[in-house]
């Protein structure tokens, strides 16, 4: 078994010594709580509403050279695995990116690919596919909130082998969580979408952060208000049965050929 969880939290946009004790907090909590695996939310390190560019640049940081970034991958150091959203500067630019740690390495960074609203005023657009991480015998694959309306890129890490979608996010529309059932069924995977919640300049954020497994089924829900760590034990290994009915498999039954639109309409 492994204990998956997610941590809800409300970071704030240019307090990062504020952000950064949340985050000790909440690492505190998961090490007493003996978790696996754990999702912390979109942008955790900066908060979310910036005002303009130099706001979202004056938030942001390395990967794996920052100071939220460091605390990270000492949590991980204990054979832990950590996903969390992050203000990432590089070179000239900045994204919206996940940085992945695990056993007090650095494995993994993901730069956000689809950016929602406003997001595309301050962010460059990844340019590569979610990236797979293998841990403890299991395959995680890591996406960003807004990637959520884009069945593509959960059905990539399916067919990459994942077990499990670690999805940090900060959701401000009603869809996210029912649709992520959707894309637990369809690929024959968990899901953990850490939500953050609280409102912040103006815009409320709908918590209800959550585990979903391969059937669809919301195992673990937060509430709107919660904050802090919840998680759950599961057999991760049930995400290699793809079988709906003795005849049908999820992915086996794909017929690609069929699907030869979807990248000719471009």
């Amino acid at each position: 078994m492994t204990r998956i969880g997610f941590a809800q939290m409300e970071p704030r946009v240019g307090e990062l010594e504020r952000n950064l004790i949340l985050l000790q907090d909440v690492l505190r909590e998961a090490k007493q709580e003996s978790v696996d695996v754990l999702v912390l939310p979109e942008l955790a390190n900066s908060g979310y509403a910036f005002e303009n560019l130099e706001d979202a640049i004056s938030c942001s940081e390395s990967i794996p050279g920052g100071s939220y970034s460091k605390e990270l991958l000492e949590y991980s150091s204990d054979g832990r695995l950590v996903v969390a959203g992050i203000c990432e500067r590089r070179n000239d630019s900045i994204f919206n990116s996940a940085g992945v740690f695990a056993d007090g390495e650095h494995r993994a960074t993901y730069r956000k690919a689809h950016l929602f609203n406003k997001e595309k005023m301050w962010f460059r657009p990844g340019a590569e596919e979610p990236p797979i991480i293998e841990y403890n015998g299991h395959v995680f694959g890591v996406m960003i909130c807004w990637d959520w309306i884009f069945p593509e890129f959960a059905r990539i890490l399916a067919l990459k082998g994942a077990h499990a979608i670690l999805h940090p996010s900060n959701l401000v529309l009603q869809y996210c969580q029912n649709a992520m059932r959707t894309r637990c069924l369809e690929n024959g995977v968990y899901a953990i979408t850490a939500n953050r919640t609280g409102t912040e300049r103006g815009l409320a954020f709908s918590g209800g952060s959550q585990v979903v497994n391969p059937k669809g089924e919301v195992l673990l829900s937060a509430t709107e208000e919660f904050v802090g760590i919840m998680h759950i034990d599961v057999d991760l290994s049930e995400a290699d049965d793809k079988m709906l009915t003795p005849r049908n498999d999820r992915l086996k039954d794909r017929r690609p050929k069929l699907y030869r639109r979807i990248i000719e309409s471009l």
